[in-house]
């Protein structure tokens, strides 16, 4: 029997339902393997042991007692440290925020708590969530489980790692150009972006942003829709949360048979704008080819994505210098460099900048919503690069081309956030050294549902799966 750590969350919760195993147990086998390997990877930057425990007992005690219980409940799950937790340590990455105790939860955590889900602790993220590799001044710098010399992503790569290695069973991570999609490519495990207000989020700076929205990260897509079942839902608080509930989709051999050679399938490396390095472009191009069986109609096609960049970059840069302008004048020393770059690339900003780039982002999204006319799905790889090495603090060429600057690698992602659709990184192969690679899997407006199902249909015929690292086998056998 494999160790409860490696269960998914969708056999953990049968397996409670059934009284065939207990929370405790679960807890305890997930905190053995954050004793066993959060030093090496460094995912969490926060535990939470007690508190869990105490959870999982209390949880146990009202199965027995027959007490209803959540969907999650005895589930572990982790936060990223840029959300806010009641009573536990939020550090947002950065020395600013190094004892903030936060005497709330943020609704989604409040949703996962409330569903039973224990949470376990917080997850790395470089500081603000900004940079390319999840690294900070007070913890870090996050290890990939499949060669610790590189990097897990960012900014939600603590979340990623701690998924990929069973120190938790779900994530929560965030994401605005890509910083759920990116980590869960380079650890080989699934990450959502659902559709723009999917996930209320009553406490963002600016209520009628959509540009960053919290994500999704688990090693199956079935434990993906079982965490955002949880999360989904309207709320008052927010302007932009998409009315009414999300069902849990059905997923098994029948799903499989309704969607079996019946969807129209776009898809393209690059979207026409993006640099994607050789290894990638050669592990997604295999991956098509194995789409091609299962899919009878799959073309190269996309829509016109060449406004993306100016939009993003300008509505990014406002965003940022609006939320961050405080920090950045009062504490500059005290900011890493990647933060004071991103951040002053908003200050001279005008009006008319901001709204052209609104008006670009408008016609990216009615691009989209032409192509979703006559397409199903749309497929994209992940990340434009592997799993790069530690001290590559930045990501400045692909293929020996240069970028024009340090956001440049994640366009591949940001078109995508600007568009507002659901979007999911589901692992699709492997570099010759053995690195994950993702692929991006879009669908249509408020199309969770249907893009769910396509990648469980992956998921089951195709292989695009997690595995776990070499290392967990070979121990596990001689256990």
């Amino acid at each position: 029997m494999k160790p409860l750590y490696q269960w998914s969350a969708t056999e953990l919760r049968q397996k409670l339902n059934c009284k065939d195993i207990r929370a405790t147990e679960i807890v305890q086998s997930c905190l053995q393997q954050i004793e066993q390997e959060n030093e090496r990877l460094k995912a969490f930057i926060t535990t939470c042991a007690e508190p869990a425990l105490s959870t999982a007992q209390a949880i146990d005690e009202a199965r027995s007692k027959k007490t209803p219980l959540g969907p999650l409940s005895g589930i572990p799950f982790s936060a990223k440290d840029l959300t806010p937790t009641a009573g536990i340590r939020t550090t947002l990455g950065s020395l600013l925020y190094r004892d903030w105790i936060p005497v709330q939860d943020e609704l989604c955590v409040a949703r996962l708590k409330q569903a039973g889900g224990v949470l376990m602790g917080k997850t790395n993220t470089p500081e603000f969530g900004l940079g390319a590799h999840t690294n900070n001044p007070l913890y870090g710098p996050t290890a990939n489980p499949y060669d610790s010399t590189r990097s897990a992503g960012g900014s939600s790569g603590g979340a990623a790692v701690a998924i990929a290695t069973g120190m938790c069973a779900l994530s929560q991570g965030t994401d605005m150009g890509g910083s759920v999609r990116t980590p869960a490519s380079f650890c080989g495990v699934v990450g959502l972006r659902p559709a723009a207000g999917r996930i209320p989020r009553p406490r963002k700076p600016l209520l009628y942003d959509v540009l960053d929205t919290d994500g999704i990260i688990a090693r199956t897509v079935e434990d993906t829709a079982l965490m955002l079942s949880v999360m989904a839902g309207w709320d008052a608080g927010d302007p932009m949360a998409i009315a009414g509930s999300w069902s849990l989709p059905s997923f098994g051999p029948d799903t499989i048979d309704q969607l079996m050679g019946k969807l129209r399938v776009g898809f393209s490396a690059d979207l026409g704008i993006a640099t994607i390095d050789s290894q990638v472009k050669a592990v997604f191009k295999k991956a098509v080819e194995q789409l091609s069986t299962i899919c009878d109609e799959l073309v190269p096609e996309h829509p016109d994505c060449s406004m993306a960049p100016a939009a993003f970059e300008t509505l990014r840069a406002a965003l940022l210098w609006y939320k961050q302008k405080n920090h950045y004048e009062a504490h500059y020393d005290q900011l890493t460099d990647t933060v004071r770059w991103n951040v002053e690339r908003g200050k001279d900003l005008t009006a008319f900048d901001i709204l052209t780039a609104a008006a670009q982002r408008d016609q990216l999204y009615r691009n989209f919503l032409s192509f979703f006319e006559t397409h199903d799905v749309l497929v994209t790889v992940s990340a434009c690069i592997p799993p790069f090495p530690h001290k590559q603090a930045e990501i400045l060429s692909v293929n020996q081309t240069p970028l024009k600057n340090i956001i440049d690698y994640l366009t591949i992602t940001y078109t995508i956030s600007l568009t507002g659709l659901p979007v999911l990184s589901i692992p699709c192969g492997w570099t010759p050294t053995g690195l994950p690679i993702g692929m991006q899997l879009i669908g249509p407006p408020q199309g969770e549902t249907l893009l769910l199902q396509f990648a469980y249909m992956l998921q089951e015929t195709l292989n695009f799966s997690h595995r776990w690292p070499a290392e967990f086998n070979a121990r596990n056998k001689t256990t």
